[in-house]
């Protein structure tokens, strides 16, 4: 089976929130600020609910029988829906894996929240064997099949307390962790329009998933360590012959701090 591993980024839907909270008349950077305000006296933190959550980027790691591939769905200048129907006609089209950290929590919700908003048709990726047994007891919907597999609430036995941040773990497993951006600088690397940033450091995102991946299947035995050094090693060659200047940054970083 394909392995399609993916991360997404995200920023405040300013428009769902003027409609929501009767904000007409102020500018973006105020949307945002009422926005933040009003979650803020709601539970303490300013992360907004998850349907007033906007996709600027959607990035993949693709394990397939052809090899590797790293990218981020569509272009600078896709829409969001366009980013969405893209993930979900890769489900449609080729029944992959999918893997990620959180993605139970936060990515998944979000695409099925801006999907319903868009009216994106993802037929494959709701399928619970109506039409295709084979769905019946796994599919992408359970928590608890393999379809998509959350290697955070894996590791952490589906138990809210017990989970931990991406970076902090690949920095532990001696991969690179965060590069160059964090989640809580993307709204401010989109009013810049820095696209592009936010799609580079969504792929390392995405890459740190992977490479944490690969660490469960190999603890979990669906792979052996001569099996794990080959991915590690068809990795970075993939990196390295693609040679854009984030991965080679983050190849660079894996390798300093791999020793």
């Amino acid at each position: 089976m394909n392995v399609l591993v993916f991360d997404i980024e995200t920023i405040p839907d300013l428009e769902g929130g003027r409609r929501l909270y009767d904000l007409d008349g102020l500018n973006d950077k105020d949307t945002a600020s009422a926005l933040f305000n009003l979650r803020r006296q709601e539970n303490g933190t300013e992360f907004l609910r998850l349907h007033l959550h906007r996709i600027v980027a959607i990035s993949v790691v693709l394990r397939s029988a052809q090899g590797i591939k790293v990218w981020s769905l569509g272009d600078e200048d896709s829409s969001e829906k366009e980013l969405i129907e893209r993930f979900y006609d890769g489900i449609e089209r080729f029944t992959p894996q999918l893997v990620s950290w959180n993605g139970g929590g936060f990515d998944l919700p979000v695409l099925n929240y801006r999907a319903l908003k868009h009216g994106v048709v993802a037929r494959r990726f709701w399928e619970t064997g109506g039409e295709d047994t084979s769905f019946r007891f796994n599919n992408y919907i359970s928590r608890y099949h393999q379809r998509h597999l959350d290697v955070m609430d894996q590791l952490a036995m589906f138990n809210g307390r017990a989970v931990a941040p991406l970076d902090q773990i690949a920095s532990l497993l001696g991969f690179p962790g965060k590069m160059g951006m964090s989640g809580a600088k993307v709204f401010d690397a989109f009013q810049e329009g820095d696209i592009k940033g936010i799609r580079d450091y969504c792929e390392t995102d995405v890459l740190n998933t992977w490479l944490v991946f690969l660490r469960f299947q190999l603890m979990r035995g669906e792979i052996d360590a001569t099996g794990y050094e080959q991915e590690l090693t068809l990795l970075r060659d993939y990196l390295r012959q693609e040679g854009h200047p984030h991965f080679l940054a983050f190849l660079e970083t894996w390798e300093s701090v791999d020793g």
